[in-house]
């Protein structure tokens, strides 16, 4: 597969008419329509239902859709590396974030390295661990600012110093949101909204101890924001821990036994890294 074709193929995708893809590709329609062809003969499957007016994706053609934008975007990175690796740092780096106070440590870094190499921009990719350690495997991102608990044998790390308390985020007329904090017996009967994350889990199992598979269990998320429209709709409370964001009518109240996690922001061993990026990892030690 040529990314050439598959510049087309996603082109097509997205505008689901053929006339008008090859009008932005400034290629004609039979070309376009003979190069989606020889596509689909190469791997021997349809990857468009065609209409007389659009067309549209299989279920195969849904899934080379999200090979191709990583390909793609792989492909683009690349090409900025490779032609950013001057004595002067610039260029993009791409880093994964999750939901963590140690943010706002790494956007000062930002800051003070942008002073100094104006050249340089950041890209950044909010998601939890799992899915940000994914796309640092798949050369998407160069590094990730990960929560623990969170399996880093695979990286170089730098343990970043803000430790996160958890909590439970309830809504302001809750009994639970007039206590200075909560234990598990708190909890019990009342439905939980808590992280997807099974090392998170595990963790949290640990707390409650004994009475964990007592707790009913209401949904599941990754993004706190999301938690947060459930717990004022009364789905439950979220176990979570405290950004500091003030959510209306919402409180955060913290656990007891205290519960408390760490960052670490990571990159891949033995990797071959930019210019800026050496320097940016170079900048967050110098500073921490």
């Amino acid at each position: 597969m040529e990314l050439r074709v598959l510049h087309y193929f996603l082109m097509v995708a997205r505008e689901e008419n053929i006339t008008k893809a090859a009008q932005l590709l400034h290629v004609t329609q039979p070309t376009l329509s003979r190069q989606l062809m020889q596509l689909e003969k190469e791997l021997g499957v349809q990857l468009f239902h065609r209409g007389k007016h659009s067309v549209r994706l299989t279920e195969e053609g849904m899934l080379l859709r999200r090979r191709a934008q990583e390909l793609v975007s792989l492909s683009e990175k690349t090409k900025q590396e490779l032609q950013c690796r001057e004595e002067v740092p610039a260029g993009e780096i791409a880093i994964g974030c999750g939901e963590t106070k140690s943010m706002s440590l790494l956007s000062s870094s930002m800051v003070s390295f942008r002073e100094r190499y104006p050249l340089v921009q950041f890209s950044i990719y909010s998601a939890i661990a799992d899915d940000i350690k994914e796309r640092i495997e798949k050369g998407l991102l160069d590094m990730g600012l990960l929560v623990e608990p969170v399996d880093i044998s695979k990286y170089e790390y730098i343990r970043l110093p803000v430790e996160e308390r958890w909590g439970v985020l309830v809504r302001e007329d809750s009994p639970l949101a007039r206590k200075a904090s909560v234990s598990p017996e708190d909890l019990l009967d009342i439905p939980l909204i808590m992280s997807r994350r099974e090392p998170v889990k595990n963790q949290l199992a640990s707390w409650f101890g004994t009475v964990f598979d007592q707790m009913e269990i209401a949904a599941t998320y990754n993004l706190i924001v999301n938690a947060a429209f459930m717990v004022e709709q009364g789905l439950g409370v979220a176990l979570c821990f405290d950004l500091g964001a003030v959510f209306e009518n919402l409180r955060f109240v913290p656990l007891w036994p205290r519960m408390e996690t760490g960052s670490v922001l990571v990159w891949k061993k033995n990797q071959a890294l930019s210019s800026a990026q050496a320097q940016f990892i170079r900048h967050i030690r110098n500073a921490l």
